[in-house]
This record gives structure tokens, C-alpha cells and sequence, in this order.
């Protein structure tokens, strides 16, 4: 059993329809108890929902202070390689992009964690293009072990891997699996998955299952605001959530909504989302599940952050680069996407601060 055959049973068609013929009454109903109502994350998500952006916004607000007080997570990506073995339009690691490629080395590992230490973090991602050849398990099992020493929490989204794997890694002392789904519309994917591993999709529809039972402690799901209609995405996306909890209550989950950039060789959006959309994006999230975790990344302006972050956000990026190496020697050849926010951590961390929010850098030790 995995997510797959509850997808197989959901009708895009059908739900398509429920999210574009809602009515205000349904948005009312929904904003009077959301909390793992499906049927009141899709009302959330409809267009009707857009005039009661504020009073959706009041509500994340008060439910996100509720349970994460005013903290938010600091965290920041490092970079181990830009080797892949797919292509896919929308990435600037594509495998047709005539771009140097560079994985590194244990010492540039080592090189890039003294400076990361030197912001302050505690908390990393690390992040591969998919090369399981290359940049498979054995070199994450050699590379986990050194980030390890250094970090307290360390997260990967990399290729999806075999149960064995993952439960190698947990071993490892992995805390964290962040794997994207890009779009629930299989037709969408075909269209912009043309080459290599991450062609299948149901392979990777079930991979957060794998993840699940190797007994990782967090699960990072997300899609590519974009390439399809977010709308329903970002429902089918709640529907995944929903049934991970369900099954695997013993893991935490969390949400990442990137919308799609610029990158070497790559693609417009199909649907443009707009900033009132991702607002009221995070906010239906919020509603529905209170204990979800929501990451924003350095995708969006400086500006747009600031005014988020209270919202129902409890993990930021920042300072962040997307090439490898990209620390110690920035060099934006080997950039995955285009950065919208370049502002130091310390920057970002003050304007949490004049917000009255609390950027934490340590919030988990695996001693406690």
C-alpha cells in the first residue's frame, strides 16, 4: 500500500470542478473549522476564497503563534554536487545545459561547513542534482558522517533512494527528507520530465512512503508553482499529506512552495501565480493542519518575505547559494535557479526581530 492507489482513486476532473464552482457559503463553512477537512482545504484554495484573504490571514496568524510561538527555523542549503542524469525544462542542472558540473570533494565539503558556521547556522539541507551513478548513496553515506559533526540537524533533498538506503542514512544520523513531487498532473510531468530516472512518476509519487517507513524523522513535500494549476496541485499536495500522517504518524511533515525561476535554459510559467496567490496558499495550508511545517526559500523578494513570515511560515532560508562550492567561490555559472533574496541571514534575522518574531539557528539536539 502507498499513496499511489489512493492518486489512482482521485479524479482531477472532479475536483477541478469542486474548486472552481465553490461558493462563498462553502468558503465560510471551511473558515469555521478547517483542521484536516480536505473538503475545507479545497474550498480554501478556490477562487472564492479569495476576498476573505484577511480574515484566512488573521486566522494562520493566531493558529501558527498557537503552536510555534513566534519562532521560525533558520536553515541554509549546501550544494554537494550539480551532476544530473535527467532532463527537465524548468532546472538549471538540466542534463542538455551546457554548464561546468562539479561535485564536491570531502575537503570542499569541509571548507563549505566553516564558513556556513560562521552565519550562525545549525541547521542544513543538503542538495544534489540526480546522479545516482555519481552522486548516489555511497557518496552520501561518506559526505553525511562529516556534515554530521558539524550540524545538529541536517536535512537532504536529493534523488529519490530505496527504503534500505534511507534507513542507512537514518543510521548516519539523517533527520530529514525534503522530495518534491513538482506537479500531481502526470500528463504536466511527462511533458516536462523527458529524460533519465525522474521520468517515473509514480516511482516518485511513492517515494515519501520509502521515506516514511525507514523512520525518518521529517518528510518535506512540495510542488513547483507553475508548471501546472497550483490550485490543484496544491490540493492533490494536501491529499498526500493527509495520507502520510494518517500512515506514518510517528513522522513530522512539512511543506515547501516554491514558485517557478529563471534558470539557465529554462521555461515560463503555465500558470502564473501571483503574490495574493501564495498568501492564500500558505494560509489554507495553516488552517487545515496547525502542526504542518511551511518553508519559504530565497526564491521570493525581500520585501514579500518580510510581509510572510508572520503568516504562518516556520522555516527560512537565507544567504543561501545554489551551485556547488558556491560559499567559498560564488560563481553564478553553476546556479541551480535565480535568487530573488541576497540578503545576509543577520539581515533577514533583524527584520524578523523588528516583527517580533525569533529566528532560531539550534532547535533540536539528538541528545535531547
Amino acid at each position: 500500500m502507498s499513496f499511489v492507489e489512493v492518486f489512482k482513486k482521485l479524479s482531477r476532473s472532479e475536483l477541478k470542478l469542486r474548486l472552481y464552482s465553490c461558493t462563498a457559503a462553502d468558503v465560510e463553512q471551511a473558515l469555521q473549522g478547517a483542521s484536516g477537512n480536505l473538503d475545507s482545504l479545497l474550498a480554501l484554495l478556490s477562487p472564492a476564497a479569495q476576498p476573505y484573504l484577511e480574515q484566512m490571514a488573521q486566522q494562520a496568524v493566531t493558529l501558527t503563534r498557537q503552536r510555534f510561538g513566534a519562532s521560525i527555523g533558520m536553515y541554509i542549503p549546501l550544494y554537494l554536487s550539480n551532476l544530473c542524469a535527467n532532463e527537465c525544462d524548468y532546472c538549471g542542472f538540466t542534463m542538455s545545459n551546457k554548464i561546468k558540473r562539479k561535485t564536491l570533494s570531502n575537503d570542499e565539503v569541509l571548507d563549505e561547513m566553516r564558513l556556513i558556521k560562521t552565519m550562525g547556522y545549525d541547521s542544513i539541507l543538503l542538495v544534489s542534482g540526480e546522479h545516482e551513478t555519481k552522486v548516489g548513496i555511497d557518496y552520501f553515506k561518506q559526505v553525511l558522517p562529516l556534515v554530521r559533526e558539524q550540524f545538529s540537524h541536517v536535512a537532504m533533498e536529493v534523488q529519490p533512494l530505496g527504503e534500505q538506503d534511507y534507513r542507512e542514512l537514518v543510521a548516519s544520523g539523517l533527520d530529514a527528507v525534503m522530495l518534491y513531487q513538482e506537479t500531481y498532473n502526470p500528463e504536466t510531468y511527462s511533458k516536462h520530465h523527458t529524460r533519465g530516472k525522474k521520468k517515473d512518476f509514480i516511482f516518485r509519487l511513492e517515494s515519501p512512503d520509502r521515506v516514511a517507513r525507514a523512520g525518518v524523522d521529517k518528510i518535506g513535500l512540495g510542488v513547483l508553482l507553475g508548471l501546472d494549476d497550483w490550485r490543484l496541485d496544491a490540493l492533490l499536495m494536501g491529499h498526500h499529506i493527509d495520507y502520510l500522517e494518517k500512515t506514518y504518524w510517528r513522522s513530522r511533515y512539512s511543506i515547501s512552495l516554491p514558485r517557478l525561476r529563471p534558470c539557465t535554459g529554462g521555461i515560463s510559467p503555465k500558470v502564473e501565480l501571483t503574490d495574493k496567490g501564495l498568501v492564500q496558499m500558505i494560509c489554507a495550508f495553516r488552517l487545515f493542519n496547525q502542526q504542518l511545517e511551511i518553508s519559504l526559500s530565497t526564491r521570493e523578494t525581500p520585501k514579500l518575505r518580510d510581509n510572510l513570515f508572520a503568516l504562518g511560515v516556520t522555516n527560512v532560508s537565507a544567504g543561501s547559494s545554489t551551485q556547488p562550492g558556491g560559499y567559498v567561490e560564488p560563481n553564478t555559472e553553476l546556479d541551480q535557479f535565480e535568487i530573488s533574496d541576497g540578503r545576509t541571514p543577520q539581515v533577514v534575522a533583524k527584520a524578523m526581530l523588528e516583527r517580533g518574531l525569533n529566528p532560531v539557528w539550534k532547535d533540536w539536539e539528538t541528545g535531547w
